[in-house]
């Protein structure tokens, strides 16, 4: 029997519910000239928005979340009851599938064990200073969901905006690719950085790929590429504000803080471009991505 759900809550997964509803609606609009280039505009900025209600909520939990902590819990304990909380809401109201769940949990655990390689003591390219009873390995367990935000968003962003994606590469290439690009983050403190090689094949990979977008009746379109490169740039900008925040530190931020090195710009990117890739395999997704015929 599943557990009550609150009157409130109710409402507040049937506002949403009818306010996507009313995103969605691609109904044409007779609208022309500097009006329309303006509230398309408008439109899409609201979508983004919404498409970002999981990352907007954690973001803003890590923000308020006093350092000290809440209630004699520890900050990070806080945020990490603070996602999970969000997870729950987001699945119970509909907001999320289970199949987008499974992903979202599958984004955790890879962020996970990258931050749980990142902060070894062989490592130590960052660290996260303060106590928290959920620490393994020196890692905050609620980490991981900083790197499922991501995922949370571009899962989002595919209904709200309605993508659609031409010419994508072979999935398995694509897969490669992904592959390649999240163990280059482990290796290349041995082997040697290959970040702009895999950058390198991605460019080649996806240069003819295009994804469509609807921000109110009509279809536009753009460089999938483009699209990589400015979600990585707004996720370099969140990590500033983390860092800034004192969620975490880099060792060049141990005695002030300091602007997150733009190199980690292009880190992004390419992470960007392997949670683009697990989202692409789920069911409802694949449909509305064409990949030609050898």
């Amino acid at each position: 029997m599943p557990a009550p759900t609150s009157p409130d809550s109710s409402r507040l997964s049937l506002s949403i519910g009818a306010f996507d509803a009313l995103l969605t609606d691609g109904r044409s609009r007779r609208i022309e000239g500097w009006r329309r280039g303006a509230l398309e505009f408008l439109w899409f900025g609201i979508k983004q928005a919404r498409a970002c209600l999981f990352a907007g909520l954690f973001f803003a939990a890590v923000l308020l979340v006093p350092r000290a902590g809440l209630l004699g819990m520890p900050r990070y304990d806080v945020l990490l009851v603070a996602a999970l909380a969000i997870q729950v809401w987001m699945l119970r109201a509909g907001l999320e599938t289970r199949d987008e769940l499974l992903a979202v949990c599958l984004f955790h655990a890879l962020g996970f064990a990258l931050e749980a390689f990142k902060t070894s003591s062989g490592i130590r390219s960052w660290s996260y200073p303060d106590f928290a009873y959920t620490k393994v390995a020196g890692v905050p367990l609620f980490s991981g969901f900083m790197y499922a935000a991501v995922g949370s968003y571009i899962t989002q962003a595919w209904r709200v905006l309605d993508l659609r994606v031409r010419h994508h590469p072979p999935h398995w290439m694509a897969a490669l690719v992904a592959l390649l690009i999240y163990l280059n983050f482990f290796t290349h403190h041995r082997l040697g950085d290959a970040r702009w090689y895999l950058a390198a094949v991605a460019l080649g990979l996806y240069a003819r790929t295009t994804v469509s977008y609807r921000p109110l009746d009509r279809e536009r379109r753009m460089p999938l590429l483009l699209g990589f490169v400015l979600i990585g740039f707004f996720v370099w900008l969140a990590e500033n504000l983390s860092t800034f925040w004192g969620l975490w530190r880099y060792p060049n931020q141990l005695g002030a803080w300091s602007a997150v090195h733009v190199s980690k710009w292009s880190s992004w990117s390419l992470l960007v471009i392997m949670t683009f890739t697990i989202v692409a395999n789920l069911k409802h997704v694949k449909a509305r991505i064409h990949v030609p015929e050898s």
